[in-house]
């Protein structure tokens, strides 16, 4: 009955390929969250049909968690958080980089194919028993999520992804489900739902799956998002001392991943510092760069800001007898800044200066909306 539905529609959806990393990834989800609804956003490419009959492909090439603040109920799954937009965004941005390097560059023919933009497709959820279809909540949910536009969709894809199925529950050729055999001799069922702005309901989308290597792999995710903790305590500390900061993404050593940059100021310098954390920090360690001070309100483009202090700076050399190590902090690397580059005015009290190493950091707040 399905494969004569996808017949019927084929023209009224796109191709579909999935990363065999996808399903990986949902069959660990699912697997932790056996007696609630869970699920994830997925991030991927479509695709123009320029050598498929004028029909275009969706290529789902990664899922991305909620954190914690997720509901996972019998019968509730609710998502979308700030942490998970902000690793699409990062996704997006190391991407869009990537292109532009590959358009300055001798590219091959395969390369020109995955010259689109990387973006949301849409969420799968795991629902209870044998619930193989989305809810009339789902599509109403879906329907608004296309029809608001702000979003800038006019398409969303939603996998629905059941356990418990019969080992030799495969589907024919042309279903729009795949199966997962899992560790107990049951299958993993994820069915592919499409809906665009013209549907009125959800239309079957069969999956092609390719192996990893036969798809664009994309970048590691930052440690900012990674390690929350860390980056609570690390921006904690900087508020505590009085410091500005302002986080940006930028391409600071001409390679992806691209490095996540603090634009710091405090009253009293006569310079900007950029901290500069590769994406692996605190594993690896910071390096840092040195501005004159710019006019900035608040109303500026941060980015735009960014760029041209980044222009004007010049890279610094580690202080004399400083080396990092794990156990510090970013507080700790200003301290030495400012003492090797006589940065800041003297304190009549002398205070201020002395080293946290990091003390108390778990219990620090952070805000990303410090501007400087």
């Amino acid at each position: 009955m399905i494969s004569g539905r996808l017949n019927a529609l084929r023209h009224s959806v796109p191709n579909l390929v999935v990363a065999q990393r996808v399903l990986d990834k949902m069959a660990a989800a699912a697997s932790s969250y056996i007696a609630d609804e869970t699920g994830e956003a997925m991030v991927g490419l479509l695709v123009p049909g320029t050598h498929t009959n004028g029909i275009p492909t969706l290529y789902v090439l990664d899922t991305i968690a909620p954190d914690e603040t997720a509901v996972r109920q019998l019968h509730t799954f609710q998502q979308g958080d700030e942490r998970q937009d902000e690793m699409i965004w990062w996704l997006q941005e190391n991407w869009r980089v990537g292109r532009e390097k590959r358009q300055s560059a001798d590219r091959k023919p395969l390369e020109t194919k995955w010259d689109v933009p990387l973006r949301y497709l849409g969420d799968w959820h795991k629902q209870p028993g044998f619930m193989i279809q989305p809810s009339q909540g789902d599509l109403m949910t879906a329907k608004n999520w296309i029809a608001d536009p702000t979003n800038g969709m006019d398409f969303l894809l939603a996998p629905i992804v059941t356990l418990g199925h019969p080992s030799a529950s495969a589907g024919a050729a042309g279903a729009n489900f795949v199966t997962v055999p899992q560790d107990d001799d049951t299958c993993m069922r994820v069915d592919f739902w499409y809906l665009d702005s013209h549907s009125r309901d959800f239309l079957p989308i069969a999956p092609t799956v390719y192996p990893n290597e036969q798809l664009p792999s994309l970048v590691a995710y930052p440690w900012h998002l990674v390690k929350e903790a860390r980056f609570n305590a690390e921006y904690g500390l900087l508020q505590k001392d009085g410091l500005l900061t302002s986080l940006v993404l930028w391409e600071a050593s001409g390679e992806l991943p691209l490095a996540v940059c603090l634009l710091t100021a405090r009253l009293g310098w006569n310079r900007l510092l950029i901290l500069v954390t590769p994406w692996n920090y605190p594993a690896a360690p910071p390096t840092a760069r040195s501005a004159p001070f710019v006019e900035m309100s608040p109303d500026d483009d941060i980015y735009a800001v960014f760029e041209s202090v980044w222009k004007e700076s010049e890279p610094v050399t580690d202080p004399p007898g400083w080396s990092w190590s794990e156990g510090r902090y970013l507080i700790d690397y200003i301290y030495a800044l400012e003492a090797a580059l006589d940065i800041r005015e003297k304190s009549p009290a002398g205070g201020g200066g002395e080293s946290s190493s990091g003390e108390g950091a778990e219990n620090g707040e952070s805000s990303s909306e410090d501007v400087l």
